[in-house]
């Protein structure tokens, strides 16, 4: 029998959101009730005519995106981060103070000096238990709100408040319902802006069905059937959190565009963004590098993103209580995450409401295009490199 991931609606049942108040009891209503079954094929359609199930999809395995070797020199590696000047982080007077911010990924090592003092709430969707053996969460929570080790690591520093997804078993794989399920409880903790670089794997997905024995065309059928899926199931997961506005605990969603393309073996060897980046209402991000005094999208970055961060020669916490240089999406995609933080405290500090719309249109509006290589192609970096708020 296969996994089906279940959407119900169910106004009686109450999903464990915090108390924040009586005005919130409307929101835990209305939050969705997600489960996971193993049914037979022939129960399918009478579950699908339930009148409380709004939709049932194939789980499908997720991946975290790999990040690449680091072709940095031991003195470059001690150099300040150059993505941080890049993107105008050190020059902004915010912070990221009073935001929270929610990492979905292979975890987090809690004890590392770049996290002393900020609130780490933990959650294991994973089943490897919390903490972060593979180092990719770890990384990545670094460069949003990591503290300043010996060097600066982190773009929004002021962040003190955390929520850690563990989406991601130790080897770095997973299932969408393990993704589903975080971005309901970020939202469950007040998340303000929820960061994650992974993709949803159709290509492993139809490899593993074809060494258990599929014919390659009825594998890829399965594997694009649990693709579609997911897309609608990850589209109606993100109208509800932006139907949250009005009770202030709607997160901007922010995830990495994918490492597939190889743009040094053929500049049109570029792949699409994918699944969760390509989804509705997600901030998708390309990774770009230094090219002399200028910038160039990298080789691996996929296309069709919306936005661009600093993913090549990135250094940031690693589990081993240290530093690690590496590059990708997933480098790039916390960056942002980052800036996001910094917008959200901008707006706050103007005496406006931050929201996941207000933030993602000043990301937006404020992205520099007039520092890339000639001949750029705006499918590579979207609205261009992001920056931080100067005032």
């Amino acid at each position: 029998m296969k996994r089906y991931i279940i959407l119900r609606r169910d106004a009686t049942q109450q999903t464990g959101l915090r108390n924040f108040g009586p005005a919130l009891e409307a929101q835990d209503r209305a939050l969705p009730n997600l489960s996971t079954e193993r049914i037979p094929d022939h129960a399918i359609a009478e579950l699908a005519g339930d009148p409380l199930v709004e939709m049932i999809t194939p789980a499908m395995p997720t991946r975290l995106i790999t990040p690449l070797t680091s072709d940095a020199s031991a003195s470059e590696m001690s150099e300040p981060n150059w993505g941080i000047e890049a993107i105008g982080a050190s020059q902004s007077p915010c912070t990221g103070a009073g935001v929270t911010m929610a990492v979905l990924d292979t975890g987090i090592h809690r004890t590392h000096p770049a996290f002393d003092g900020i609130t780490l709430i933990e959650k294991d969707f994973s089943g490897c238990g919390d903490g972060d053996s593979n180092g990719h969460g770890t990384h990545c929570a670094g460069t949003i709100f990591g503290r300043d080790v010996g060097k600066r690591i982190g773009v929004a520093r002021g962040v003190n408040r955390a929520v850690i997804g563990k989406v991601l078993r130790d080897d770095g794989t997973g299932q969408s319902d393990m993704v589903f399920n975080a971005l309901i409880w970020a939202m469950q903790e007040r998340a303000d802006i929820i960061s994650m670089s992974l993709g949803f794997d159709f290509p492993g997905m139809v490899t593993r069905l074809t060494q258990d024995g599929w014919p390659v065309d009825l594998a890829t059928s399965n594997a694009l059937e649990a693709y579609r899926g997911n897309l609608r199931m990850f589209d109606a997961i993100m109208s509800v959190l932006k139907a949250q506005t009005a009770f202030g605990v709607a997160p901007l969603v922010i995830a990495a565009a994918g490492n597939e393309s190889r743009r040094a073996v053929n500049p049109e060897y570029r792949i699409a963004a994918a699944l969760p980046a390509a989804a509705a209402d997600v901030v998708s991000v390309a990774a770009v590098g230094r090219a002399g005094t200028k910038y160039a999208v990298a080789n691996f970055s996929n296309s069709l993103a919306l936005i661009a961060g600093p993913g090549v020669d990135i250094t940031s916490a690693w589990p081993d209580g240290g530093l690690h240089t590496i590059s990708g999406t997933s480098m790039a995609c916390p960056h942002v995450a980052g800036i996001a933080a910094l917008w959200w405290d901008s707006v706050r500090r103007s005496g406006v409401r931050p929201t996941a719309k207000n933030v993602m249109a000043r990301l937006l509006a404020h992205a520099r295009k007039d520092e890339f290589v000639a001949n750029t192609d705006e499918a590579d970096i979207g609205q261009g490199l992001v920056m931080a708020p100067q005032g």
